[in-house]
C-alpha cells in the first residue's frame, strides 16, 4: 500500500493509457480526450524520472491529440465519407516519414547526450522519434502505425525496466500485445491503399 500511495499518479496514467489503446483499437474518437489526460499525467512521471525526451513527447501528444481529434471528426470529407477511413502508407509518404524519423532521432539524441543528464539518451531518442511518427500516422488512421508502436513499445519496456518504472513496464507490455490486436482489427476495415495527399 505504501508503494501504491507513492506511485498513484503513475498507476493512474497506466490505467488511462490502457483505456486509450482499447479506444484506439475500436477506432473510437474518445481515444483523443483520454489521450490528453494520459499525456498530462506522464509529463509529470517522465519529468520526475529524468526521461526528458519522453516528457517532451507527452507534450507533443497533447498537441497531436487535438489534431487527431479534429482530423478524425472532419477528415472523412476528403474521402467523401462520414468518418476517416483506415488506409495504408504510400511509398512516397513512407520515405518522407523515414527521413523525418532519422532527423528527429539524430537531433534528440544529440540534445539528450550533450545537454541533459538523461541516463539512456540513445534509447530515449529512438523511442521518442519513432513515437512522434507513429502518432502522426494514427491521427491520419494509417494502419502501419501499429507496427511502429510494436517496436517502440518493446524498446521502451527495456528502458523502463532499467529505471524501475514497473507500472509503466506493465503498461508497455500490454501496449505491445494490443498493438498486435490493433493491427489485426484495423485490417478488417482497411479501405484505401494509401491516404490522399493533404
Amino acid at each position: 500500500m505504501d508503494w501504491l500511495a507513492a506511485h498513484y499518479i503513475e498507476v493512474f496514467g497506466a490505467l488511462t493509457g490502457i483505456l486509450y489503446v482499447v479506444l484506439e483499437i475500436r477506432q473510437s474518437i474518445w481515444l483523443w480526450p483520454v489521450g490528453l489526460i494520459t499525456s498530462g499525467v506522464y509529463i509529470w512521471v517522465f519529468f520526475s524520472s529524468k526521461f526528458y525526451a519522453d516528457m517532451g513527447l507527452q507534450t507533443y501528444y497533447v498537441l497531436i491529440s487535438i489534431y487527431g481529434w479534429y482530423w478524425w471528426l472532419k477528415g472523412g470529407k476528403k474521402y467523401e465519407r462520414e468518418s476517416l477511413p483506415v488506409t495504408r502508407v504510400c511509398t512516397r509518404m513512407a520515405a518522407v516519414l523515414l527521413i523525418v524519423f532519422i532527423i528527429l532521432f539524430a537531433g534528440i539524441w544529440y540534445i539528450l547526450d550533450k545537454h541533459t543528464d538523461s541516463p539512456l539518451p540513445l534509447g530515449d531518442a529512438f523511442t521518442t522519434a519513432l513515437s512522434v511518427v507513429a502518432t502522426w500516422m494514427l491521427a491520419r488512421k494509417i494502419i502501419e502505425h501499429w507496427l511502429l508502436w510494436l517496436v517502440a513499445d518493446l524498446v521502451s519496456m527495456g528502458l523502463y525496466i532499467y529505471k524501475g518504472l514497473y507500472p509503466t513496464v506493465i503498461l508497455f507490455a500490454v501496449y505491445t500485445m494490443m498493438a498486435v490486436i490493433g493491427y489485426r482489427e484495423w485490417r478488417k476495415s482497411l479501405s484505401h491503399p494509401c491516404p490522399l495527399s493533404s
